[in-house]
């Protein structure tokens, strides 16, 4: 089933019956991806005294209970209240949900104890393309990163020089498929964070950051639309699904 949509005055296909999963999913198991050194989601019957939440255990229906985080446990996008003493919800962040992508593959790069993601690297992956969001897939790249351990494991991130460009040629959708675009352990720096929202500037409050997501090798680098749609928390964070559609030529 296609259909068009009109950007920047020009009209593209795309086919809606050939969607692009590139989330990871939240389940209750060891086998889930976890970073920051949290235990796995939890999801089971919901207990209350002699009641059990199971078809299994003789109700009616599932009745289930979860607990996660959604930092830590799957695909998830996260706005500039994830950094504020103030609060301010992910939620609050969309006016729309559809924008105009480029998927772009990079090895980090060492850099002193870490591997990186560059200035350098994104300016020659995205040349002079004008994008709404930038999508990072980083080699190596297996489905193992489907149910990684990140913790205390020190993976790849941006370094502040890359999100500042990402800032500055207007991308307001950034994702990737690492736990975060910064380093592990920075005490607290953040900054990358800082630099794609502009905290010490005139802060992108409509800028996102979508991390721990999983891009298939199938999926080749190039344009794509980009539907980025998330569960309704109120939070600076909600587990989400960004899906791709490939334009018709």
């Amino acid at each position: 089933m296609t259909t068009t949509i009109r950007h920047n005055n020009r009209n593209y296909t795309i086919d809606l019956s050939k969607p692009l999963d590139i989330s990871i999913s939240i389940g209750g198991k060891e086998q889930n991806v976890i970073a920051w050194d949290i235990d796995p989601p939890q999801i089971g019957p919901h207990i209350s005294g002699d009641y059990e939440g199971s078809v299994e255990a003789g109700q009616s229906v599932n009745f289930n209970d979860i607990k996660f985080n959604p930092h830590a446990h799957g695909t998830h996008t996260e706005c500039y209240g994830h950094i504020t003493k103030e609060v301010h919800s992910v939620n609050k962040v969309f006016s729309k949900y559809f924008f105009k992508a480029e998927v772009v593959t990079i090895a980090p790069e060492k850099y002193q104890d870490d591997f990186v993601i560059s200035k350098k690297q994104l300016r020659y992956a995205i040349g002079n393309k004008k994008r709404e969001a930038i999508i990072i897939r980083t080699l190596p790249n297996t489905v193992q990163k489907k149910r990684i351990h990140y913790s205390n494991s020190n993976p790849p991130y941006l370094l502040e020089e890359a999100a500042k460009f990402l800032a500055e040629i207007g991308v307001s959708h950034l994702l990737i498929d690492l736990p975060s675009v910064d380093r592990e352990e920075d005490f607290g720096a953040l900054l990358a964070h800082r630099a794609f929202w502009d905290m010490d500037g005139d802060v992108r409050k409509q800028a996102t950051i979508t991390e721990l997501i999983f891009v298939s090798n199938k999926i080749l680098d190039g344009t794509y639309f980009l539907s980025l749609q998330l569960g309704p928390f109120e939070n600076d964070a909600a587990p989400s699904r960004p899906v791709l559609y490939t334009i018709q030529e």
